[in-house]
């Protein structure tokens, strides 16, 4: 009787021990999502089809990239492109945003996403939400190298450039384009071109609004430059 009553307590612990295993692999197997990215937003925002067709929009967590009418704006949001557009990864979801969206870092063959996007300075660090050290470290290599929106006289938080703290600042950088702003990248310089009229073409007419803070070449605020030339 002692044997068989050994017996039932040593199989209920065992049953217990396998229930406990299996919601902690169901949890962690709920908090990672495969999934294949069917859209980009913007440079820290995108669209992800699960194998179950189920849309998830996600916002890339600890980052904060640049607004598609600000300076790097569409740089930003084809640096993302070019990592994960039409391409698997797995989303490690962190919480929900107010607007609904999962908030998550997104992996693509194990690399971290949202802190390459900060080592190509296509994103700041968003201080406030921010948990990683290691971000804020690559963040101030990608500062010092003066990669990507580094290479801005007068880079903009997003966050502040959200709540009107980059109107100012585009003023001042459009009314130093012919000398401060006497920049070459590429093909192309902000040597004090102000309207479409001047531009050549869509190339050098989104140069200007994303490198050389020109806003009034995007009249509409959608990010895209002199729309009888890029449209």
């Amino acid at each position: 009787m002692l044997f068989g009553s050994v017996q039932w307590v040593k199989s209920s612990v065992a049953g217990v021990l396998t229930a406990a295993a299996l919601l902690c692999a169901a949890s962690v197997s709920a908090m990672t999502i495969p999934c294949r990215v069917v859209g980009v937003t913007d440079g820290d925002t995108l669209t992800c089809l699960t194998e179950e067709k189920q849309q998830i929009k996600v916002r890339l967590a600890q980052i904060d990239a640049p607004e598609k009418a600000q300076p790097f704006g569409q740089r930003s949001k084809q640096a993302l492109s070019d990592l994960v557009f039409q391409k698997d990864v797995v989303l490690e979801k962190e919480t929900t945003d107010k607007y609904g969206r999962m908030v998550a870092k997104v992996l693509k063959d194990g690399k971290d996403v949202n802190l390459e996007m900060v080592r190509q300075g296509m994103a700041w660090v968003y201080d406030q939400y921010a948990h990683d050290r290691e971000y804020f470290a690559i963040q101030q290599v990608a500062k010092s190298s003066r990669a990507g929106l580094w290479s801005d006289v007068d880079p903009v938080r997003p966050s502040d450039w959200r709540h009107g703290g980059g109107s100012a600042s585009l003023q001042k950088a459009s009314a130093a384009a012919p000398a401060v702003l006497a920049k070459a990248s590429g093909k192309f310089s902000c040597n004090g071109k102000s309207y479409c009229r001047e531009m050549t073409s869509c190339e050098e007419a989104q140069f200007y609004l994303n490198s050389c803070g020109v806003s009034r070449l995007d009249r509409d605020r959608d990010g895209v430059a002199c729309e009888t030339l890029c449209r």
